[in-house]
Order: structure tokens, then sequence, then C-alpha cells
């Protein structure tokens, strides 16, 4: 599909398969989103730019490099939080926003209730980041508040997408790439991820046994 990278890695095809399993305990599966995540930040933060700088090792000067725009991790709650820490591992100077979203059971369209995003999103290569990709409505939507706030340049980061998902953005926000641990089979017809993970949210924070 245009404009999506599917990661492909060996540990992330490990991560994923302990994420899909049933009997992963919520702890396991929370610290396995984490690393899963800092894996596709690997690959989602590929074109970021840097500034050459000059620098002094131990026996001479040379040339080193610096990240040369502001980074900046916005989760979709609550889920989304889950893979905050496996973005700012590698960038811990990033700024985080939270976009607090929930799915209306019965419209399945996304309602939100909280936001609070860092004022420099003008200047920042904005990483929205969720676990799942379903019918793309939240993510949508998100991307859509972004830029009303201002932000310009933006990636959008999953660990599961749907086929549906992934149109929607790419209809809705053509400018947005999208970087996936895995493109899934289908939504079901409530709007569920085939073969998926389940409830993401539930799992990551135990809310559910």
């Amino acid at each position: 599909m245009e404009n999506l990278t599917v990661v492909d890695h060996p540990l992330l095809k490990r991560d994923l398969t302990l994420l899909r399993r049933e009997e992963t305990p919520h702890g396991q599966f929370r610290k396995t989103v984490s690393d899963a995540a800092a894996i596709l930040a690997y690959e989602a933060m590929r074109d970021i730019e840097l500034e050459e700088t000059t620098i002094e090792t131990p026996l001479e000067q040379t040339t080193g490099y610096e990240i040369a725009e502001e980074v900046m991790v916005v989760p979709i709650m609550r889920a989304g939080l889950g893979m905050v820490d496996g973005f700012v591992r590698y960038v811990p100077e990033a700024r985080v926003g939270h976009l607090g979203m929930q799915r209306d059971e019965e419209t399945y369209r996304p309602v939100d209730y909280y936001s609070n995003i860092p004022s420099t999103v003008e200047r920042a290569h904005v990483f929205v980041v969720d676990p799942m990709l379903a019918t793309g409505g939240s993510a949508s939507f998100a991307l859509d508040h972004l830029k009303e706030e201002g932000g310009q340049e933006f990636t959008f980061a999953c660990l599961v997408a749907a086929p549906e998902g992934v149109r929607k953005l790419r209809e809705e926000h053509p400018d947005v790439p999208v970087v996936t641990a895995v493109l899934d089979r289908e939504l079901d017809d409530n709007a569920f991820i085939r073969p998926g993970l389940g409830d993401a949210g539930d799992r990551i924070f135990g809310t559910r046994s």
C-alpha cells in the first residue's frame, strides 16, 4: 500500500507473537509494547534531519551529528501511552503531547476527552502513536486536531494496522506516512482487527482479566 512501511525485523516479529498470544500477562504485554515501539521508532525516525557539529575525540577533532529538528511524540490515549517510552528511548529530549480519545461502541467513531499539546508543535516532527490502526477514525481525528494546532510534519506509528485504516489515512491525510509492524487481514463486524491482538489498552493496563 502507498505511504505504508511495514517494518521487517526478526525481533519485531517475535515481539508481535508475544503480543498476539492470548495468555501473555499484562506486565509482559506492557513491556513488549514498549520494546516493539522502540524498534518502530528506529525505522520511523530514519529520515529525521541532522546537522553537522564539530567534536573532540580523545585523539583529535572530527565531525559528528546532532538532531536538527524538534521531535514530539503524541500518544492517542490511553493505549498509545504504552508506546511513548519506546519512542523517547532514542530521543530523550523529545516533547510529549497527549490526546485522549475513546471509541463510541455504537457508532465506532472517536470521541475526544482530553488534549495537551506543546506549543512547539508548529516546528516539530510529530510522531503520533497508537498500538492499533483499525478504522482509522481516531488516527484521522487526531491528525485533524494536531494540524489545527499548527502541526505540519507527521508520522503515524502503530503495531498492528488494518487495510481499512490505512486507506482512510491515505485518503484523508495523504501527507502522513504510516509505519507499522504488520498489516493484518481485515476488520470484523465490531471493527476489531483480525487476527489482531485484542484490546491493547486493556491488555497494557490490566483493566480486564
